[in-house]
């Protein structure tokens, strides 16, 4: 359906409105298929995506059937919280209107006949203004970053404010941590990373493979790797007081030996989703060039070959950062 047709069905009040969406179906299954729109409410806003992001934190579970039980979750699932797109209906109260261009963090929008807690992964989709993200429209498909960006600058900004010396996993959340400990003027950190294809692409600071490094007296260690059993090996690597935090999503149960991490008094945090004070730095920090997303989306497919884009982005390591192209689909 064109944009025109589209805000025709909407004003007219016909809004059963049906749009493509990938749909996981069950582990390691999915396809394109037309889902219909629930019945908007005021103060929605209708969104034409163009890109949409695929996480191999959360959606990689899913994938893998690995997802621990969850509110709202299970399948058949439109997945994607990662999507940019233009405004194509909006009400004035809104502060939005056609054209603006807005990162849409997930989207639960569609009909009871499929999940869409994260529901962005469809060529249209409807969102409370109040979730919604004005950005610039020059930033193309580094767009669908914008999420993890201010999901690193929560993790560094809360609970205390202690910046990493060490990160552990260098993916695209790594990657934007380091670069915003360098851009507190921090002492830049190290990053540990086990896959030696992931070892490239660090400016101003140090990336190594964790038994290279020998101490074991860091005062704050954040972890983004999602290694469900990488406790202990962090605990033997802080000092006498000192603070892990947990900025990635584990698939199972954590656990730890508990004489050593109180031998050392240690301190965990777990960092989880961004707030609106995370959102409105991370947009300064963008807007005036300050912090940079370049080298970090490896892989743009259309979105007609997304069975193939989600089997790279989950099992090829050379995959940074994959992101589905929305903009022909018909």
């Amino acid at each position: 359906m064109r944009i025109l047709e589209y805000i025709e069905a909407i004003e007219s009040g016909k809004n059963k409105v049906n749009t493509k969406a990938v749909v996981m179906t069950s582990p390691g299954e999915l396809s394109l298929r037309e889902v219909v729109l629930r019945d908007l409410a005021a103060g929605d806003v209708v969104v034409d995506v163009h890109y949409s992001g695929i996480s191999t934190g959360t959606e990689k579970l899913f994938w893998n059937g690995k997802m621990p039980p969850f509110p709202g979750m299970g399948y058949p699932l439109v997945p994607g919280y990662e999507s940019t797109g233009e405004v194509v209906s909006a009400d004035k109260s809104t502060g939005f209107k056609p054209g603006d261009f807005v990162f849409v963090p997930g989207a639960d929008c569609f009909s009871k006949h499929v999940r869409s807690l994260f529901g962005g992964a469809a060529k249209r989709v409807a969102s409370p203004a109040k979730r919604l993200i004005k950005i610039d429209s020059t930033m193309g498909v580094n767009g669908a970053l914008f999420a993890l960006a201010a999901t690193a600058r929560h993790a560094i900004a809360g609970f205390g404010n202690k910046m990493p010396e060490v990160i552990v996993g260098h993916g695209v959340l790594g990657r934007l941590l380091a670069r915003l400990v360098i851009l507190a003027g921090e002492k830049p950190p190290i990053v540990w990373e086990t896959d030696p294809l992931r070892h490239t692409g660090a400016t101003g600071y140090e990336v190594m493979l964790p038994e290279v490094d020998q101490r074991s007296d860091y005062e704050c260690i954040f972890d983004v790797s999602g290694d469900s059993g990488i406790l202990d090996k962090l605990i033997g690597r802080v000092r006498k007081g000192g603070e892990i935090v947990l900025a990635g999503f584990y698939p199972e149960r954590l656990s730890f030996g508990f004489p050593q991490a109180f031998m050392k008094e240690i301190s965990m945090r777990v960092a989880a989703e961004f707030l609106p004070e995370d959102v409105a730095t991370t947009k300064l920090l963008i807007e005036d060039g300050s912090l940079s997303f370049d080298d970090l989306v490896s892989d743009v497919l259309p979105v007609e070959k997304a069975e193939e884009a989600y089997n790279i982005a989950f099992n090829k390591s050379e995959c940074l950062k994959m992101v589905l192209d929305w903009r022909d689909a018909a």
